[in-house]
C-alpha cells in the first residue's frame, strides 16, 4: 500500500547557529518550509516574519508555508501576498467577516490559502468556505510555543476532514501541527494526513547534526509506523 506524504519541516525550531548548513541538507529532501508568524498579540511570542521569508528565498527554493497566528490576517496577508510566499494559512478563529475576502486576494496572486483550526476551533467555524481552501492545518498543541502537551483527540479533526473530503470532492490538503515525534508518528499515521510539520522533538533537536538527525527521524517513523521511507512515498511493509 503506497500513501504519499510531505514533510514541513518548522524553521522556528531549527537551529540558528547552524542556519546554511541545515537549510542545504534540507532542501533536497523536503516538500515545503514551515515558517510561523506570531504577533505577540495572537499568542504571547513574536517570532519571524516576511523579512526572514525573504531571507530563505536566497539559499532556498523549496516551497514556503506561512502559518500565521496574528490578530490582524489582512495586514500580514497582503504582506505576504507582496513577497509571494506559496502557501498563506491563517488563524480561522480572527478572520470572520473577511475570510471570502481574503482568500481570493491570494488566489488571484496565484498562491495557495490555508487556514489552521486550533484545538479548541470546530471544523463548523470554516463550513462556509471550506470549498475554496488549499490546505487546512490542524493543530494538535495549544499555538505559540514549542514542546507543548500533545493533544490526541484533535486527530478526529483530521479523519472527519478527510471523509468531508471525500464525499464532497474538496481538494485541499491536511496538515498536521504540533508534537511530531516517535512519541505520536503511529497515532498521527493512523488518521492519514497529507503533510507533517515537524520540528524540534521530532527533527532539530535529536541530534548534533541535520544528517543524521534526518536519518533518525526516518527510522522512529519508520519503525512506529510499518512504513518504509522511498522518495516521498511510504509504502506500508508486508
Amino acid at each position: 500500500m503506497k500513501h504519499k506524504i510531505e514533510l514541513s519541516p518548522s524553521l522556528m525550531t531549527m537551529n540558528l547557529d547552524k542556519f546554511k548548513e541545515e537549510i542545504e541538507f534540507l532542501n533536497d529532501n523536503v516538500n515545503s518550509y514551515h515558517i510561523d508568524i506570531m504577533d505577540g498579540h495572537f499568542v504571547p511570542n513574536i517570532t519571524l516574519s516576511p523579512w526572514f521569508i525573504e531571507q530563505v528565498r536566497k539559499v532556498s527554493d523549496v516551497p514556503l508555508s506561512a502559518h500565521l497566528m496574528v490578530t490582524d490576517a489582512s495586514f500580514w496577508v497582503e504582506k505576504l501576498i507582496d513577497i509571494k510566499c506559496e502557501f498563506i494559512c491563517m488563524p480561522a478563529e480572527v478572520i470572520n467577516g473577511v475570510a471570502f475576502r481574503l482568500i481570493d486576494e491570494i488566489h488571484d496572486a496565484g498562491l495557495k490559502a490555508g487556514v489552521v483550526l486550533n484545538p479548541e476551533t470546530p471544523i463548523s467555524a470554516i463550513q462556509s468556505y471550506i470549498d475554496l481552501i488549499d490546505k487546512i492545518t490542524i493543530m494538535t498543541v495549544d499555538p505559540g510555543y514549542a514542546g507543548q502537551r500533545f493533544l490526541k483527540n484533535c486527530l478526529n479533526k483530521v479523519s472527519k476532514l478527510r471523509k468531508l473530503r471525500e464525499e464532497n470532492g474538496y481538494t485541499y490538503e491536511l496538515e498536521i501541527d504540533g508534537s511530531t515525534n516517535i512519541k505520536h508518528w503511529k497515532l498521527m499515521s493512523d488518521v492519514n494526513p497529507d503533510i507533517y510539520v515537524i520540528g524540534r522533538s521530532g527533527l532539530f533537536g535529536l541530534t548534533e547534526n541535520i544528517e543524521s538527525s534526518w536519518g533518525q527521524m526516518v527510522e522512529e517513523y519508520e519503525k512506529s509506523t510499518g512504513y518504509k521511507f522511498n522518495n516521498g512515498i511510504y509504502v506500508k511493509n508486508n
